[in-house]
């Protein structure tokens, strides 16, 4: 999760995480040598002697045509890439159902029969000691580690939006529509978000906690559940 202070992305636990990590650092590399070149530039003509030589510029026109189609096409590519990593979605291994309501989750693990639960924020009274205070809920979602996870999301009452920055996931949840996201946690751990889309007075108190764990503790779960 974040820390106080802290300027830069939250560690990536999936894959797609890894890959927008790796996009933005792209992007910013390219905005700095563009920065870069036009303080060069800006910094020659204030500098050197005013000269008039603007008849025959066919070579600078088809230089500053042809750079910025170029930068373009290296932004376009790798965010192509990744879009289309993000909305593929190839046998998943566990599908679960996601339900906004004013103010807390409902989940349902439709590969099982019976697995659903609400998840409520815990309330600052009842946080346990080393618990994160606006974070923490009552009833965190469980996953298997390196399995793919498809998320159905929607929403019972207004636009909420289903989160977590370390797994690279956001996705809106809109009444009477069905979103689906997916992710894949690369390793065990516990990954905080919230509700993403302002939806009403208490709009910050609808955290989403999604814990990691190692298959054999996840069928653990949920055989305890269903028992």
């Amino acid at each position: 999760m974040a820390n106080h202070s802290q300027f830069s992305f939250q560690d990536a636990s999936s894959p797609i995480m890894e890959e927008l990590i790796q996009f933005h650092d792209h992007a910013l590399m390219v905005a700095l040598a563009i920065c870069s070149l036009v303080l060069y530039l800006l910094t020659h003509m204030l500098t050197e002697k005013l000269t008039s030589n603007t008849v025959n510029a066919q070579v600078i026109e088809l230089i500053w045509t042809i750079l910025p189609a170029a930068v373009l096409i290296m932004l376009a590519l790798p965010s192509l890439r990744i879009l289309y990593m993000m909305d593929e979605i190839n046998q998943p291994d566990l599908t679960m159902k996601a339900i906004g309501h004013q103010w807390y989750w409902s989940y349902e693990y439709t590969d099982f029969k019976n697995l659903t639960f609400d998840s409520y924020m815990t309330p600052t009274a009842d946080l346990p000691l080393g618990h994160f205070r606006l974070l923490e809920v009552d009833h965190r979602v469980i996953v298997p580690t390196e399995s793919t996870v498809r998320v159905i999301v929607t929403a019972d009452d207004v636009l909420h939006s289903w989160a977590v920055p370390s797994l690279g996931v956001k996705t809106d949840a809109i009444p009477g529509r069905l979103n689906q996201t997916s992710f894949l946690a690369s390793r065990p751990g516990i990954y905080y978000g919230q509700c993403s889309e302002i939806c009403g007075a208490n709009h910050s108190f609808m955290p989403i906690v999604v814990e990691s764990v190692p298959l054999a503790n996840f069928e653990s779960w949920t055989s305890s559940l269903s028992s």
